[in-house]
């Protein structure tokens, strides 16, 4: 079956995506240098990609080294809209990460506090917004893989 989708990207800007996935700090004579193109190209074409949203150049910290003693996927089911639930758990600082998601559950969202007293609260602000529904906590125990360099290769 043909993929009816219309890539965004080409495989010159999948090499440069390659490239900073694996160091963010290449500089961009090297990406030219290895991709084939010339330095001003390098930096406007990671320009598009990072205004496009199709990538982000940051550093991956591991929140526990950070300072912070809970990390957690927290699963929610919901009984209204997952759209606006997920759109006012946007604005909790201490989550990272949520997507909406099929099955079981509505949406997922990892969150990372620094205490036990913060954690707790945070879950309790959490089962405010969501109101009528499930909120279920995984707590993190061991990250045993955490690899962001997919999608290119």
């Amino acid at each position: 079956m043909q993929n009816t989708r219309e890539s965004r990207i080409d495989e010159t800007d999948r090499g440069i995506i390659g490239i900073l996935q694996v160091d963010g700090r290449t500089a961009y004579s090297a990406i030219a240098r290895q991709v084939g193109l010339s330095e001003p190209a390098v930096r406007s074409r990671v320009h598009r990609l990072r205004a496009a949203g199709i990538i982000q150049v940051v550093a991956v910290t591991d929140p526990l080294q950070l300072g912070f003693s809970r990390e957690a996927m927290v699963a929610i089911k919901v009984a209204r809209d997952p759209n606006v639930i997920a759109d006012a758990l946007a604005a909790f600082e201490e989550i990272d990460f949520i997507v909406l998601v099929t099955g079981s559950f509505d949406i997922l969202l990892e969150v990372v506090a620094e205490s036990d007293e913060a954690f707790l609260a945070m879950i309790q602000r959490i089962r405010a917004t969501v109101g009528e529904g499930t909120v279920r906590v995984h707590p993190y125990l061991l990250t045993v893989k955490q690899d962001y360099a997919w999608g290119v290769g």
